[in-house]
């Protein structure tokens, strides 16, 4: 996210790529205001003229947001409300939907900016490509993920054949080659600080016997996964070994907050979650760390129930509390939404 500008109520904003999508989901709300340029369907022909029809034409708008819509992996976010001004030829509180995507330039206004507000679109504005791939294999299949900031995403499925006992080995380390060479591919693609391979049993160290190439052992770091499968990344990620190697990676740090809730939860302690047990808590004042997910959030404001969620992170945010919007695409984010979507790392334990 390139920041144009940012002075009292409202930044001037360029999106840059699809993971700033994600960023803007959680920071514009219903009640905000957001103008800039886009396209309205105009009518061009009187209406009595045969020739009439309609074709799509850039105006300035600002509306006020009712919608907020992001499917993820759509390349596009869709923000939609009344229109507040406009050309005289628009009619004020008719409906616009501005498709928010890489390349667009607009103003976010908002009636208040929260802590975790700024740190979003901060956190936006300084992360870079992704810097860290996890390759999970065996000697017939391998799955490449690039760790993105509201998750992973699975870039390659490789499939090699079955060496059997009458055959060389010729094919299982030909598999192996062609690991290899995506795994180059992508470290020259997105000049990946950090490899992560990960397999059962010994085929980690069969694959390092065939790599000759110095600079991709020099960011490799080797796991071991119960199971070579998509699910098996999550299992990666959890690893000590591989938390060292993603200690910068925000998906790890996700993880590593919705273990802390649930090793309190597993106490009786110092934790909170759920709705009511969460509004309780910032009440009180005794959250230290809010998390919520993302899909929490977009259900919530499907289903217009999304104020008494508002709420709590506002009472959080102005009692000094740290703020988490966590990727329902990850474990971690699974986790908490089988918890209620919503829950809080405490200074002190609640009575209940």
């Amino acid at each position: 996210m390139k920041i144009l500008e940012f002075k009292k109520d409202r930044a001037t904003l360029i999106v840059e790529n699809m993971d700033d999508l994600w960023y803007l989901s959680t920071i514009i709300e219903v009640g905000d205001t957001l103008e800039g340029k886009t396209f309205r369907k105009v009518k061009i022909g009187g209406s009595e003229d045969r020739s009439q029809s309609i074709v799509k034409k850039p105006v300035f708008l600002k509306i006020a947001v009712e919608k907020v819509e992001f499917h993820k992996y759509s390349d596009i976010l869709r923000i939609s409300g009344k229109v507040q001004e406009g050309k005289e030829d628009i009619p004020k509180d008719s409906y616009h939907t501005f498709s928010l995507e890489p390349g667009t330039k607009f103003t976010l206004i908002k009636p208040e900016w929260l802590k975790f507000h700024r740190q979003k679109l901060e956190e936006s504005a300084k992360e870079e490509s992704p810097s860290t791939l996890i390759c999970v294999f065996d000697r017939e299949d391998a799955y490449l993920a690039l760790m993105k900031k509201y998750g992973y995403e699975v870039v390659a499925e490789l499939h090699g054949q079955v060496q059997k006992k009458d055959q060389d080995r010729s094919l299982t380390k030909n598999f192996y080659e062609e690991i290899i060479a995506n795994l180059k591919e992508y470290q020259k693609r997105y000049s990946l600080k950090s490899i992560v391979a990960a397999s059962p049993s010994f085929w980690k160290e069969e694959l390092l016997k065939n790599l000759k190439d110095q600079d991709l052992k020099k960011v490799l770091t080797l796991a071991t996964c119960s199971s070579c499968d998509k699910g098996a990344i999550n299992e990666v990620i959890k690893r000590p070994e591989v938390q060292a190697a993603l200690s910068k990676d925000r998906v790890s740090k996700e993880m590593a907050l919705v273990e802390q809730l649930l090793s309190e939860i597993s106490k009786d302690d110092k934790a909170a979650y759920g709705v009511d047990e969460t509004a309780s808590a910032a009440a009180a004042g005794s959250i230290v760390r809010l998390l919520i997910t993302d899909g929490f959030i977009q259900k919530s404001r499907q289903d217009d129930v999304f104020t008494p969620i508002n709420d709590i992170m506002k009472t959080a945010d102005r009692l000094g509390a740290d703020i988490h919007i966590i990727s329902s695409e990850h474990d971690g984010g699974r986790k908490l939404d089988g918890l209620g979507g919503i829950g809080a790392i405490l200074r002190y334990k609640m009575r209940v």
